[in-house]
């Protein structure tokens, strides 16, 4: 199949395409007219990182995936070497979620001060939910 048929089929473009080709990623086989030629194959390497960068992997990370299916795996993560960039993805995130998890820590907190410091201005004048808000220019805002 041609490049634009490949393209539609793995829900991409042909110039994603040739970059995987310039990246290594996409054999790049050519008919007797110039023109680039794919198979299912390269169908199946193309899902393989689609799915893939669909999850957060980045591109260079989809390289032990294709490698195993071009060496003739019916899975590209049945390698070696694909379980250690799962292995390697899983520790990332696992980070991630624990500095998310420490932010929000933090915001939660100052929401609490916030809260508590907007109920003591309430009790302090006397007003349900806070003073009237003052303008910085010195004027009460409407």
């Amino acid at each position: 199949m041609r490049i634009g048929e490949l393209a539609v089929r793995a829900g991409t473009t042909p110039r994603a395409l040739r970059y995987y080709e310039a990246r290594g990623l996409l054999p790049a086989r050519r008919a007797g007219n110039g023109h680039r030629t794919y198979d299912e194959g390269d169908l199946k390497l193309l899902r393989q990182i689609r799915t893939l960068r669909d999850s957060g992997f980045d591109l260079e990370e989809t390289r032990p995936f294709v490698e195993c299916l071009r060496a003739g795996h019916p899975e590209g993560d049945s390698c070696p070497a694909s379980l250690v960039v799962y292995r390697r993805k899983l520790d990332e995130l696992d980070a991630l979620i624990e500095e998310l998890g420490a932010v929000r820590a933090k915001v939660g907190a100052q929401l609490a001060r916030a809260e508590e410091a907007r109920d003591a201005l309430a009790a302090d004048a006397g007003v349900p939910g806070g003073p009237e808000p003052v303008c910085e220019l010195g004027g009460r805002r409407r």
